[in-house]
């Protein structure tokens, strides 16, 4: 099982952005080498003083006095470590659906159908209320996912005389979720796939349920390939998450 709530989050990139910042490396720069964002380092390391020297030499140049090789072997030290992890998601995954547990199969194959491939979190969009509750159960039931995990966008639509804070609360109070876990919504987008319906054929919308976690993820890219019987790689290495401000989480390609 895994917990949702009680430990660090993102602890790897957490320690590695202290070391880092410990060297004396800008905020910026860390936050780009490690994929997460300058907020977060900022708040990792905001006990960490710098000295008059590694301000100077920040000052300096991109990679101030660091050795060009030095980085490119951190770097891909990170990458093959973070590579590893998620194969290890992956076979705890394979192990998991071995069991044949009907709700974890459910959810694995619902996932497969309904959900985005990314690399780093769990991305599933749909109409339906009741296949979103039941997507939201099985993380809550086989991962140990909390409320306050879960992140929710709507794409809404106009016209059908609901207010958008009357298609938002709907959403909210059936799935249980806090007031914090809304993003801001898309108004009136037609892609080509359900919610390219007609305007009252979905009043409510499309929800689309986030979790960030690598390991929830992976884990579920494992067991469908062992309930399937086919392997794919291209789950274990990409696409990688897309970040707001177009970053990619990979390995920190600047991180030394």
């Amino acid at each position: 099982m895994f917990v949702g709530t009680g430990a660090p989050r993102k602890p790897a990139e957490r320690a590695e952005a202290r070391r880092l910042r410990e060297e004396g490396m800008p905020i910026k720069r860390i936050a780009k080498a490690l994929g997460v964002s300058p907020s977060s380092v900022f708040y990792w390391t905001r006990d960490i003083e710098l000295t008059a020297e590694q301000r100077r030499r920040n000052l300096r140049g991109p990679l101030g006095s660091q050795n060009p090789e030095r980085v490119a072997r951190r770097a891909a030290t990170w990458r093959a470590r973070c590579q590893r992890k998620r194969l290890e998601y992956q076979r705890e995954g394979r192990a998991r659906a071995r069991k044949r547990d009907p709700l974890h199969m459910a959810g694995c194959m619902l996932y497969w159908a309904e959900g985005s491939k990314e690399r780093n979190a769990i991305v599933f969009a749909n109409s339906n209320l009741e296949m979103v509750r039941f997507f939201q159960r099985f993380l809550r039931s086989c991962f140990d996912v909390s409320p306050e995990d879960f992140r929710i966008r709507l794409n809404v639509y106009t016209g059908n005389g609901l207010s958008i804070g009357d298609i938002e609360n709907y959403w909210i109070e059936r799935l249980e979720l806090p007031r914090s876990s809304v993003r801001k919504h898309v108004v009136n987008h037609f892609p080509t796939s359900s919610s390219g319906q007609k305007r009252n054929r979905l009043p409510y919308g499309v929800c689309t349920l986030k979790l960030h976690s690598t390991r929830v993820v992976q884990h579920i890219f494992g067991a469908i390939q062992e309930y399937a019987g086919f392997e794919e790689p291209r789950w274990l290495d990409g696409p990688p998450t897309k970040a707001r401000s177009g970053r990619k989480c990979t390995a920190p390609a600047a991180a030394a």
